[in-house]
């Protein structure tokens, strides 16, 4: 195998696995819950962030029972790192009108703010009936950008997690648990 491929993730690459595949289920059924109480009958423009954010966003609209609209936005924050890296870019923007429309935007996780608030920013320069924020994950302890979102799955201590589309360059998205990866795994030369 070349040195720039690598065997599928698996667990055994997490020093611990800190939200299970159940818990995941039964937060994000109860998430689904709660944004439809909050929106009712209203239709709701859901904005993903992804990658990150695809498979939450997946499970969590089965969950939601108003109706839906979906567009994603892709933005560039980490590239390759475990710390987010500079300012987050915009890759690919909307392609749906938003305009008076209840958004809510859908992210993996939320750590210094900085996606967040700037992702927030655009949307609101495209005069939205509303924006909401939901977060599968809140890392208050990364925070630099004064950001809370409406709707969070879990908050989680200041450590570097990835499974559940949550990664490391790229790798470990497809883990149905979120975990710590290994420290020697977080920056593997073969990896460059």
């Amino acid at each position: 195998m070349p040195a720039t491929t690598r065997a599928l993730p698996a667990s055994q690459d997490l020093e611990e696995i800190i939200i299970s595949e159940t818990m995941i289920k039964r937060r994000v059924r109860k998430l689904g819950q709660e944004i439809t109480a909050a929106y009712g009958e209203e239709e709701v423009t859901v904005v993903a962030i992804i990658n990150g954010a695809l498979l939450f966003t997946a499970d969590l609209l089965r969950e939601i029972r108003c109706p839906i609209r979906l567009d994603c936005i892709r933005v560039s924050s980490y590239r390759n790192e475990t710390r987010a890296a500079g300012k987050p870019e915009i890759v690919h923007s909307l392609t749906i009108d938003i305009a008076n429309r209840h958004v809510l935007l859908i992210d993996d996780i939320l750590d210094t703010g900085k996606t967040l608030s700037v992702v927030v920013n655009l949307i609101k320069k495209l005069k939205p009936a509303s924006v909401k924020t939901c977060v599968l994950l809140d890392k208050k302890g990364r925070r630099e950008v004064e950001y809370a979102a409406d709707f969070v799955g879990f908050d989680i201590p200041d450590q570097f997690v990835v499974g559940y589309g949550l990664d490391f360059a790229e790798r470990y998205r497809n883990l149905p648990c979120i975990g710590v990866l290994k420290p020697h795994l977080q920056n593997p030369p073969e990896w460059a």
